[in-house]
């Protein structure tokens, strides 16, 4: 988040924060459908499922440049056959067209020697990809550094969702006009496109019809999704750059709908819709002014108060005030880094645990994991949620149940909504939506331990879909539906 001075202050002047605000006045109604909080795209949550590669099925035979035969290509290898077993089944069904299998594959180490593919050296290149046209028709994967990162991060299954990415685009190639492709196509639409068409492959792998793996709708979907975050274009690219692939509020939003539809949804996606939806449209300015990491401090904590009275002053309720008190109750239980205590109408908060989850994110580490740190944005959401309960304490709501955690998310989101900057020529110094922090609010909503879409005794909705789906309707939709669909 940042704080607004004037368009011309010299950037020593412009103090960035992440922290947003949202209103609980009488608004647009939604026209969505209710979000169920056991509900994983049409799907029942489910922990308990099996998640990753089965167990005593043979590995797929295929011809891979380069292999080692070690675990990164064995996964990487399985995922591909699983891969061309649906697309095999879903190309001729929807799209009367014939799915021919990857020309090329190749594994390599970004540490090693160089690959030659499409022209260019796989040296130092961090990555998984595909390339087609001029002659090449190659899907490749870095087993070096990329696989077993992401494993480690996310589990097996992060790597075969960013394969399934990449054959996304191997089906766009295949598909062309049917998958509303040209040789123009914005590269953020064939992103968008490839990251639904990986949504569709999830789906297929969720309902057990996968010859290799198993994904479970609970932690198993989850870190999927979380996946999104980690290889999320970095802020302050606008979206129409060429190699654009989108910010994670959005590829969720792409991959949510992959899952929850067929392929024949993905090919619709064209550069009107994307522009008609891509969240921060002026992403270009990667300037001081939109974009920026906050201490967590005395000063940014209480532009956060008056952000937050400020946004929620039609509410008629008793506004809770921002105390220092290592996110203590004296009655109930408290929550950690922050609490809302309701006898006493404070929200508690823990300044040490905040200031580790506003550290900005390391490369190449887990966001939230010991010293990596997420971004200023979700340490202030973590406050912000726990101030929303005290709204929702207004109009009467229950405090403790799922429907408690969807409020609180969507509060959350229609604060994040107002405190986009109208006017950046006016000097106001309040807090404003900064670049990336939609991304932070994806990253935290989906930790295990989340405030954002918690209960008051912090207790998350198990569904990371419906979390992200409930800050989502409320960034979008303001805060009108916060309290009606989720009574």
């Amino acid at each position: 988040m940042r704080v607004v001075l004037t368009l011309a202050a010299v950037a020593a002047m412009v103090v960035q924060v992440g922290g947003c605000a949202a209103q609980v006045v009488p608004g647009r109604p939604s026209a969505a459908t209710a979000i169920d909080p056991n509900d994983a795209g049409g799907l029942d949550v489910n922990n308990d499922g099996p998640t990753g590669p089965r167990q005593g099925v043979p590995d797929a035979d295929l011809t891979v440049e380069g292999t080692t035969g070690s675990e990164e290509d064995r996964l990487a290898t399985n995922a591909v056959a699983d891969l061309y077993d649906y697309w095999d089944e879903q190309l001729p069904g929807l799209f009367d067209e014939k799915f021919t299998h990857i020309q090329r594959l190749v594994s390599y180490d970004s540490n090693g020697a160089g690959v030659t593919i499409c022209g260019e050296s796989t040296a130092g290149f961090v990555n998984a990809f595909y390339c087609g046209g001029n002659g090449e028709d190659a899907i490749a994967w870095d087993r070096g550094v990329l696989l077993p990162s992401l494993t480690d991060m996310f589990g097996p299954m992060s790597v075969v969702g960013v394969l399934a990415h990449e054959m996304g685009h191997a089906v766009q190639f295949r598909l062309g006009e049917k998958s509303s492709m040209s040789q123009s196509t914005p590269t953020i639409v064939r992103e968008q496109q490839a990251d639904c068409y990986m949504g569709n492959f999830m789906r297929w792998v969720v309902d057990d019809k996968s010859k290799h793996f198993q994904l479970n709708t609970g932690k198993g979907l989850n870190d999927i999704l979380a996946t999104l975050f980690f290889i999320r274009d970095p802020a302050g690219l606008d979206h129409q750059t060429q190699g654009a692939h989108g910010l994670a509020f959005d590829r969720v939003f792409a991959f949510q709908e992959g899952f929850s539809h067929d392929p024949k949804r993905c090919a619709t996606m064209d550069v009107d819709e994307i522009d008609s939806r891509i969240t921060e449209q002026e992403r270009s300015k990667a300037d001081d002014r939109v974009s920026g990491n906050a201490p967590i401090d005395d000063n940014t904590l209480g532009l956060l108060q008056d952000s937050l009275d400020d946004a929620f002053k039609d509410n008629g309720a008793e506004q809770p005030e921002i105390t220092q008190n290592d996110s203590k109750c004296e009655k109930g239980k408290s929550t950690s880094p922050a609490t809302y205590c309701p006898d006493e109408n404070i929200v508690g908060i823990d300044v040490n645990k905040l200031k580790q989850i506003a550290k900005p994110p390391a490369q190449g580490t887990e966001p939230g994991t010991a010293g990596a740190g997420i971004g200023d944005f979700a340490a202030f959401a973590e406050i912000a949620s726990r101030y929303t309960l005290a709204i929702q304490k207004q109009i009467g709501a229950d405090l403790d149940d799922e429907n408690a955690g969807l409020r609180t998310a969507c509060l959350t989101g229609a604060w994040t909504a107002f405190t986009v900057d109208k006017d950046p020529n006016t000097e106001d110094k309040k807090l404003h939506l900064a670049v990336g922090d939609l991304d932070e609010a994806v990253a935290e909503l989906l930790q295990d331990d989340s405030l954002i879409a918690a209960d008051i005794n912090g207790n998350p909705v198990e569904s990371g879909f419906a979390r992200v789906e409930a800050f989502r309707r409320g960034y979008k939709d303001g805060s009108a539906p916060c309290s009606e669909d989720f009574i």
